[in-house]
């Protein structure tokens, strides 16, 4: 990548200016609350006002131990970046993790908390309003805020915005030579300045030219500046003309490649995006956006992926509408979400590639498709990830929940909870399961909405958010009902059961759990019953209801013997064995225990056995014998080495 050049004026003012004292204490005021300092460099795209910002960023981060962290607030497509989301990457680079469906206020009261004493650098590109900046600034005046925008940014106070025209000239010809080696503009140095000049001393113009010449060996500087004079003015400036000047010069192929580029979600492409969008081999996709990289046309990025700088993607994009017809593009999009279903399923895969049928179906995977272990796929699913929640959008915006948008939804929500397990995963998962939510709600989809509104609820329940998620279990179950769904109904009843339990009301726990069972029932269905059956026994121990609770362990043990379930009978009998305690009955405890044991040896659970051997110590010591009890704590001892006896017999909920 070409070294920074010029700018040394901007640089020396903007490095002042973050000394410089405020308006407030020039007037002898006091500011309300002490916040970030914040510079503002504003400049037309292409004028270079982002690599002006790195470069300051860079010569000024030793003076912010707590590091310099990035958002870009205006996307590929020129909308404006979604707060909430901005702030959540934020956090994420801050090592900070935040509840899911926390809302703006909470997630910005969380980062202000988070820099309140960190001297960092929030570097804030391509600003679409004041608006994004100040939700984001923090109050502390050892942070600085360096941000990038088109204009002024008038509601922000004591801000003076650096604003950029071109490059001087011997700066812009400094950039020619790094693109082009000093030969050529040795031979000719006029040239250089006249090609400037034709360029309006634009770094991007600059860029796009300097490519040009650089894939052309034999091309004089004195041949592209008259070619560029004689371009007419279409609009879009000098960077418009010198990006019409290489465009023209690509082949059919790699132009018809660059025009399908803003249908990537970010703006950010890869080898295998490139080559779904333009049906293509990975290695030809990969070599053409190498090529375009060169060319000025994209700036290369982290991780394997390039670019579509800001100030070309409306020009690209201008192509796109024209000159591809709508089929075309609706089979390129199609093709692409079709690729990243695909490599999404790989990704999973290696998470779980010790499984046999996993493992075939991942050797079943074309080359091309296969990441090298499961590090290289966690760290493909890290650095794609806000494109692939973009294409999970774009999915559902293009077909809203039909096949495609099911299956890649579904692909991203398992590859996420395969590599960072559901807690840690639980804000993108959150948002996926959201995002299903506001289409089944606005296209009356009442299965579909029972489903998101579950696994929302249920991650509301994991992180603790109890009486959210019984007003999305509650809401499910109407859903479920709208729908005929018996799954979904049952599912819901069980699960406002278990946020009642939660809370403490164990007389509605077990009515729900008792309606639950009462469907499971009438439909004949026996796995479902026996683990009901726990759960009654559960909250009915819970709640000192003991008779009640020993039927319905019975019952539970019972079920899980008709389907064979050695292991939950154990489970079971072992629970009818502590209420029998709890009850007063040590005599009862003690068969059922013995019987529970003989289950989970047939069963090799050898950590179940060591529990109901201390279990069955317990009872008897307070039946007075404590010999027995003793070899009963030695032989749990003997059947885990040195491992201590932590496994909790639960019930059938878990």
């Amino acid at each position: 990548m070409a070294d920074f050049v010029g700018r040394r004026r901007e640089l020396k003012e903007l490095r002042e200016d973050i000394a410089r004292t405020g308006l407030d204490t020039l007037s002898g005021r006091k500011a309300k609350a002490p916040r970030a300092r914040v510079l503002l460099i504003a400049g037309r795209p292409g004028s270079g006002r982002t690599a002006l910002a790195e470069e300051l960023v860079r010569e000024v981060a030793g003076d912010y131990p707590a590091g310099v962290f990035r958002a870009r607030l205006t996307m590929p497509g020129g909308e404006p970046a979604g707060t909430e989301a901005v702030m959540r990457a934020l956090l994420q680079q801050l090592g900070r993790t935040t509840p899911p469906g926390a809302g703006e206020d909470e997630l910005g009261a969380v980062l202000r908390e988070t820099l309140a004493d960190r001297p960092a650098i929030l570097l804030l590109d391509d600003a679409a309003d004041v608006y994004q900046v100040d939700a984001l600034l923090p109050d502390n005046p050892e942070c600085l805020a360096v941000v990038t925008a088109q204009g002024p940014l008038t509601g922000i106070p004591d801000v003076r915005p650096c604003t950029l025209g071109g490059l001087d000239t011997p700066s812009a010809v400094e950039m020619l030579t790094q693109r082009i080696g000093d030969l050529r503009v040795a031979v000719d140095p006029r040239a250089a300045e006249d090609l400037a000049e034709e360029c309006g001393h634009q770094p991007a113009a600059l860029a796009l030219a300097g490519g040009w010449l650089a894939a052309r060996p034999k091309a004089t500087v004195t041949d592209l500046a008259k070619q560029l004079h004689d371009l007419p003015s279409r609009g879009g400036g000098p960077v418009g003309r010198a990006f019409r000047l290489v465009y023209d010069s690509l082949p059919q192929p790699a132009q018809r490649t660059l025009r399908l580029l803003p249908l990537a979600p970010t703006g950010l492409v890869d080898s295998h995006t490139a080559s779904a969008l333009a049906g293509s081999s990975v290695a030809g996709a990969q070599a053409t956006l190498e090529d375009f990289a060169a060319l000025g046309l994209l700036r290369p990025a982290e991780g394997g992926l390039f670019l579509l700088p800001g100030c070309l993607a409306p020009l690209v994009r201008a192509l796109l509408e024209t000159q591809e017809r709508p089929a075309e593009v609706q089979l390129a999009r199609a093709r692409m979400l079709e690729r990243t279903v695909r490599l999404l399923h790989s990704c999973r895969a290696m998470a779980e590639v010790d499984h046999d049928p996993v493992r075939d179906r991942f050797e079943g995977l074309p080359r091309a498709l296969r990441f090298a272990d499961r590090r290289a796929a966690a760290s493909w699913l890290d650095t794609r990830l806000p494109a692939l929640t973009a294409a999970a959008h774009l999915a559902v915006a293009d077909g809203e929940l039909d096949t495609l948008a099911r299956r890649l939804i579904a692909a991203l929500v398992r590859a996420l909870a395969e590599h960072r397990g559901t807690g840690p995963a639980a804000p993108e998962l959150y948002g996926l399961h959201r995002l299903v939510l506001d289409v089944a709600e606005r296209r009356a989809l009442h299965r579909e909405r029972a489903a998101a509104l579950l696994n929302l609820a249920d991650l509301d329940a994991e992180t603790g958010r109890t009486t959210e998620a019984l007003e999305r279990y509650r809401a499910a179950l109407d859903a479920g009902r709208a729908a005929n769904d018996p799954y979904a109904t049952g599912r819901a009843m069980e699960s406002v059961g278990g946020a009642h339990q939660e809370l403490g009301d164990c007389h509605r726990a077990a009515d729900w759990f008792g309606r639950a069972l009462s469907q499971a029932l009438a439909r004949g269905e026996r796995a479902d019953e026996a683990r009901l059956y726990g759960r009654l026994g559960n909250v009915h121990t819970l709640a000192g209801r003991y008779g009640e609770a020993l039927r319905s362990w019975r019952a539970a043990a019972a079920g899980h013997r008709k389907l064979a379930d050695v292991p939950g009978q154990a489970k079971a009998l072992s629970e009818m064995a502590r209420v029998q305690e709890y009850a007063g009955r040590p005599e009862e405890a003690l068969h059922t225990c013995r019987e529970a044991i003989g289950l989970a040896r047939q069963a090799g659970d050898l950590r179940l056995q060591a529990a109901l051997q201390v279990r069955l110590a317990d009872t008897l010591d307070r039946l007075g014998d404590p010999a027995a009890a003793r070899l009963h704590r030695t032989a749990a001892d003997r059947l885990l080495g040195d491992d201590p006896v932590t496994y909790e017999i639960r019930s059938g909920s878990d």
